[in-house]
């Protein structure tokens, strides 16, 4: 399968002369959710968008294939970037595949180990600082225009192009557009741009609708909520602790000409949501991820519109749930070992 360049070129800002860095991304699949649409009821369809089957295993690799393109066709000497983790790791990995160094500056100790370890292994220098997300943007961003080197963090526009691909493959797999569509928000790159793919395809009279967008912030990293940045950020989904996110005005624009919400989902909702997501959905997605299903489980629970009675609902699970594996085993019972036996075996199946 063709990465999301060559299978949606005639709506991106390539020409024959961008090089094409991929690594095939896109294709994730649109799983349904039964139990979550038992719970939702009145005949609605909950789907999951699982972008954790991206090469990097997150919905970063939209937006990165096409800045490290627009790049390495400007003849860019190296990329750089700030990260909670899922950034780093589609950043180094495309450079890698383009053959250019890759700067990685991140918080210290606040980046799960899986998406750490990703950066290290393609190759990235990573360089973490004592300070928070928003600290390390505001350096990058400064060393990208004093030293020449690439920005490829959501504020290149290049990034939010790439990422509107995802509403398209979710209307093209639907053949229309969902009611509701729920995303978690970080920096808010991920909704700015849905909503940016989705009014692209109704201009285009591709679907005859567009979605409500609903955005789920962490409770302990909720700028747009409050309307006005947090200092110090905390929760659990390490990829959305962002106190003062980038695509801030993008994310509010969505909000309201979609006519949607954002909201606040505390950590226990998200743990709940992704403690469901993987028994009861068989999808194992990162916390930050299941952000989206908490803010649609919270919505329901308080008596809110979610959408029509026979509607069809979108949660987008941003990141595959190995990316934070130390959360992935926390709390876990790990089974004692039993003898290698037949009647040892009966015993502990409770058979």
């Amino acid at each position: 399968m063709a990465g999301i360049i060559e299978r949606y070129r005639s709506r991106l800002p390539v020409t024959d002369d961008t090089p094409v860095i991929t690594l095939n991304e896109g294709s994730t699949p649109l799983i349904p959710a039964p139990v979550l649409s038992r719970i939702i009821g009145g005949d609605r369809k909950v789907f999951v968008k699982f972008e954790g089957l991206n090469p990097t295993c997150s919905f970063k690799d939209r937006g990165m294939t096409l800045a490290v393109s627009k790049a390495m066709e400007s003849e860019c000497r190296g990329v750089i970037c700030a990260s909670t983790g899922n950034t780093s790791a589609a950043a180094a990995a495309y450079a890698a595949r383009a053959e250019v160094p890759c700067y990685v500056v991140l918080p210290a100790g606040k980046v799960a180990a899986g998406k750490l370890a990703q950066a290290l292994v393609h190759g990235a220098t990573v360089l973490p600082i004592e300070g928070n997300f928003d600290q390390a943007l505001q350096l990058v961003v400064e060393i990208a225009e004093k030293e020449g080197i690439t920005l490829v963090n959501s504020l290149n526009p290049y990034r939010i192009e790439g990422q509107k691909t995802v509403a398209f493959e979710i209307a093209d797999t639907l053949g229309c557009a969902p009611d509701s569509h729920f995303l978690p928000v970080g920096n808010a790159g991920n909704i700015t741009a849905a909503w940016r793919g989705y009014r692209q395809y109704h201009e285009e009279q591709v679907i005859d609708s567009t979605p409500r967008m609903y955005g789920c912030q962490a409770a302990g990293a909720a700028p747009i909520v409050h309307g006005k940045p947090i200092e110090n950020p905390e929760t659990i989904a390490t990829a959305i602790r962002i106190g003062n996110p980038a695509s801030w005005k993008g994310a509010v624009e969505a909000i309201e000409q979609s006519e949607g919400e954002i909201s606040a989902v505390s950590d226990s909702q998200i743990l709940e949501a992704y403690a469901h997501l993987a028994s009861k959905e068989g999808v194992f997605c990162e916390p930050a991820s299941a952000a989206s299903v908490a803010g649609l489980l919270a919505r329901h629970r308080e008596g809110k519109e979610i959408c029509p009675e026979g509607g069809i609902v979108v949660c987008s699970l941003t990141g595959h749930g190995l990316k934070d594996p130390d959360r992935a085993i926390d709390g876990l019972d790990i089974p004692e070992a039993v003898p290698a036996d037949l009647d040892a075996l009966r015993k502990r199946m409770g058979l």
